[in-house]
């Protein structure tokens, strides 16, 4: 039986959380990092030993970084492998402005990715769907809109693409469920897919979570052997860890 450990984590370009977010002006924190929290983001990704990780909301190397490439810096640390893509779609107004346009979303692997798929939903702001295969299970990593609307559609196109999947799925990352976790019920019963968060444990805000926002969903024959949405506060979400195995495999 072969075991993977994946880390989900929207980790906010590493701007940090609290009130100086807003400062002097609301959102304004999203405008300047702290290399103090990537360090802090970086040390925890590597005490928890992953094969794979998930990151929302990294900065791929632009002014507010120094240049530095948030994925690359956390991969070379780990001495994993690393891609990544702008969250917004190719041609859109956001992907042409400075800053925003080095805003990813990215993989980091222990073994070389190959052949990753970049997908783009037909609606929302942040659209960016990375598809990576290993040799056992086929993983989306996901950004879902703001819009009640916009997530209830993309949601539909994330079940068009499962179709087309010969392996077994997990789809992880930030839902904005924000209307609560109910919101999936009917994605989770076209596709089959579970939650391993069985208990629906809230992952935001990080310092007093209420919301369930992040999600790792699977289908079987995939078992989850732990999960755990870990006390970390330097985001605004708190990361999940999910450790799984195969059946059979």
């Amino acid at each position: 039986m072969i075991k993977n450990r994946l880390l989900v984590y929207n980790m906010r370009y590493a701007a940090g959380n609290g009130r100086r977010m807003n400062i002097p002006m609301p959102g304004s924190g999203y405008l300047r990092t702290n290399p103090a929290h990537l360090e802090k983001i970086s040390q925890f990704v590597q005490q928890q030993k992953p094969d794979l990780v998930g990151l929302l909301e990294v900065d791929t190397g632009s002014k507010r970084t120094g240049n530095i490439n948030q994925a690359e810096k956390i991969a070379k640390d780990l001495g994993h492998y690393s891609l990544y893509q702008c969250k917004y779609h190719e041609g859109s107004f956001t992907s042409r402005l400075p800053i925003l346009n080095a805003q990813a979303n990215a993989f980091i692997a222990s073994n070389e990715l190959h052949h990753p798929n970049f997908h783009y939903f037909n609606r929302g702001v942040k659209r960016l769907i990375i598809e990576l295969e290993t040799d056992e299970v086929c993983v989306f990593l996901v950004h879902l809109s703001l819009w009640y609307r916009h997530r209830q559609e993309q949601l539909w196109e994330l079940h068009q693409l499962m179709k087309k999947i010969d392996k077994p799925v997990i789809i992880a990352g930030d839902f904005n469920t924000y209307w609560g976790s109910s919101e999936l019920n009917l994605f989770k019963q076209a596709t089959g897919l579970l939650s391993a968060n069985k208990d629906s444990l809230p992952t935001f805000p990080s310092d007093k979570p209420r919301l369930e926002l992040d999600f790792v969903l699977y289908e079987k024959p995939i078992q989850i052997d732990n999960f755990t949405v870990c006390d970390v506060q330097y985001s605004d979400h708190r990361p999940l860890v999910v450790d799984f195995s195969l059946n059979g495999v």
